[in-house]
């Protein structure tokens, strides 16, 4: 008998309680996860072998800014050439291209968690797949027989293996299980994307020339930004921007800039494609079957990073040499410039936080 008239009485407070809420409107707000919840980081690059490679926060709402929050929270630097970020779960993982490390923090309070300091060499981007991560590596920049991903055992931080690519493998994303690497040739000229299965067989699509970002639509499909082979060659083409069946992994359409055009960073918002090339920035629709021809916005973004977030475009200025770089933001609602920031020398590749 006490235990029924125990379990009764908590059911009846139980009711209460939730009628009290629903009667006075309580609220109950989630507890922040960190300080640089809600906003976007910036991976400084900082000048090269110098070891001032930083990472700067930015609110959504452009009120606050903090730079060197790695070295603010852990009290040490963080490396030398930062290169890009790769989230899993509450992890941030910060690749450094110089310090060929990478160093996993909380993504939103930055505190340290570990460091992965061997089995990379000359690493650059990282994705998730599998319950593992993967690294792309260029080895020496012009030895196209070094260039390879490392698998990492997110239980151990270590490199488990490692899978030969093609010269230069840059960007990486995960789609449906398959890992898929831009293979920009290092300091060379590449042309294909490499498939990785989850059994690490490789495979490889033929693209444009200079492969570089990427990005997943609603649809699953994978565009491809191809830079196209620079001027300073002495054998220019233009840029392309590709989309790939990833169920089949074929080309299904190709978009061919002019021959002097050179496209580079890409973000994907509600269908939308925005993309930079040539002192401008483009937006075009995921069904369009050509490209835009009038920019939205005019501004140099040259060696920087693109993201979208929020109806503002957050764009990076590295500003090489000058010794801080620059973030310019943008209404989408009108395209008006609304904010510039000062940030961290060589202010590079931007992530949405």
């Amino acid at each position: 008998m006490k235990t029924k008239h125990l379990i009764l009485g908590l059911f009846a407070t139980a009711l209460t309680f939730t009628s009290c809420n629903d009667d006075e409107g309580v609220n109950f707000q989630p507890i922040p996860l960190g300080a640089y919840q809600n906003g976007i980081l910036v991976v400084n690059q900082g000048g090269a072998g110098s070891g001032g490679a930083s990472v700067s926060f930015v609110s959504d709402d452009v009120s606050t800014s903090e730079n060197t929050i790695f070295n603010n929270v852990n009290n040490t630097p963080l490396g030398d050439t930062g290169q890009s970020i790769a989230f899993y779960n509450n992890l941030a993982f910060i690749v450094l291209n110089g310090s060929e490390k990478i160093e996993i923090v909380d993504r939103y309070t930055f505190t340290s968690v570990a460091t992965i300091n061997t089995g990379l060499d000359n690493p650059r981007y990282m994705a998730f797949a599998n319950g593992k991560g993967y690294v792309t590596n260029w080895g020496d920049g012009l030895d196209a027989n070094d260039d390879f991903i490392a698998v990492i055992d997110l239980a151990t931080y270590t490199v488990s293996s490692t899978i030969p690519v093609v010269e230069g493998p840059e960007q990486i994303v995960a789609v449906n299980g398959k890992i898929y690497v831009t293979n920009k040739g290092g300091w060379n000229q590449g042309n294909t994307v490499s498939v990785i299965a989850v059994d690490d067989t490789v495979t490889t699509i033929n693209v444009g020339d200079v492969p570089d970002e990427m990005l997943v639509d609603t649809a699953n499909n994978l565009w491809v930004v191809c830079e196209g082979i620079p001027s300073w060659t002495g054998n220019e083409t233009g840029g392309k921007l590709i989309k790939i069946n990833t169920v089949d992994d074929t080309v299904a359409t190709t978009l061919d800039f002019g021959a002097t055009e050179h496209p580079s960073m890409m973000d994907y918002v509600n269908g939308q494609i925005y993309y930079y090339a040539d002192g401008a920035i483009y937006q075009m629709g995921e069904n369009d079957t050509a490209l835009p021809t009038t920019a939205i916005i005019t501004q140099d973004l040259l060696y920087g990073g693109l993201a979208i977030k929020n109806d503002k475009l957050f764009g990076t200025k590295p500003d090489y040499g000058a010794g801080t770089g620059e973030m310019v933001v943008y209404d989408l609602t009108d395209n008006s410039l609304t904010e510039t920031i000062v940030l961290s020398d060589g202010a590079y590749n931007i992530y949405k936080n």
